[in-house]
């Protein structure tokens, strides 16, 4: 049987039919049904229930995890006005964390077997059942893994006396965008912010897919060039960011940031706190 011509059985679990859709797999996924109830995944009950999770766990969990990383923050003497920046900083870590995903790793175009099941266990099932209230959050336990490479991601961007708050702000970006993404799908806004954001994201679903990735804010879509690749934003902002210039063509500007990262390895010392002179002194 060619890819073509399978049809999905929604009566049975999906995870392991979509990826015989092959190529027809993205037009497929990108065809939403909406429904409150959501399909089945697997057929071991076990698996099934790891991919179900009410809205409220994500601060139940995690907020308790946030306040503790802060805690180890100020125990180690670094000040209040310090943490607030620290934390303040780590959400806007986040969004971009989350429009990057979102755009580069989320909306990847995949055609094989295990592709197409990786990418719908990830977000297509998401697009595919836009509605489903019990697949709208990351599970707690794939979160609790992807913790650790985001712990050592904070802990290259700066010191140990400033990692817990930075990482705890990062984690409460998250808490934030998860809990705004069920609101924008099930809450009633009345206000104007929180209406624009709901109109702002079921466009991403129901009318253009491929634009709107940002879920808490619209800000890194008007910011990143949207025939940019990931390697072409990366290169833009590592430029931006120590204040170079970003005028001189691709080839000089990547050499320029090899260089850079060059200079950051050979130190060992974080540009962030390069960049902060006073959070050196923390």
């Amino acid at each position: 049987m060619v890819a073509q011509e399978f049809k999905v059985d929604l009566n049975k679990p999906l995870v392991y039919q979509v990826g015989y859709l092959g190529e027809s797999y993205q037009e497929w996924v990108h065809q939403p049904i909406v429904s409150k109830e959501g399909p089945r995944f697997f057929e071991s009950d076990f698996w099934e229930f790891l991919t179900r999770t009410v809205w409220w766990a994500i601060p139940v969990i995690w907020l308790p995890v946030v306040c503790w990383a802060i805690s180890k923050s100020i125990q180690m003497g670094v000040s209040l006005p310090h943490i607030a920046f620290l934390v303040v900083c780590g959400i806007f870590l986040w969004t971009l964390i989350e429009y990057s995903l979102h755009r580069w790793l989320f909306h990847i175009d995949t055609k094989s077997y295990w592709g197409n099941t990786i990418h719908y266990l990830l977000h297509g099932c998401h697009h595919k059942h836009p509605m489903d209230g019990l697949r709208l959050v990351f599970p707690p336990t794939a979160t609790a893994i992807l913790l650790f490479p985001f712990w050592n991601l904070v802990k290259l961007m700066s010191t140990p006396t400033t990692t817990p708050a930075l990482f705890g702000g990062g984690l409460l970006g998250y808490v934030i965008y998860d809990c705004t993404h069920y609101y924008v799908h099930h809450g009633q806004p009345t206000s104007k912010v929180p209406k624009d954001l709901k109109k702002y994201h079921l466009n991403h679903h129901f009318r253009i897919q491929d634009k709107g990735f940002g879920i808490t804010s619209s800000f890194w879509d008007k910011y990143v060039n949207p025939r940019d690749t990931f390697l072409d934003s990366c290169m833009l902002w590592t430029s931006q960011f120590f204040g170079c210039s970003f005028h001189t063509g691709g080839k000089v500007l990547y050499k320029w940031n090899l260089f850079l990262c060059h200079i950051c390895l050979r130190r060992k010392k974080s540009p962030i706190v390069s960049y902060f002179p006073k959070l050196s002194r923390i």
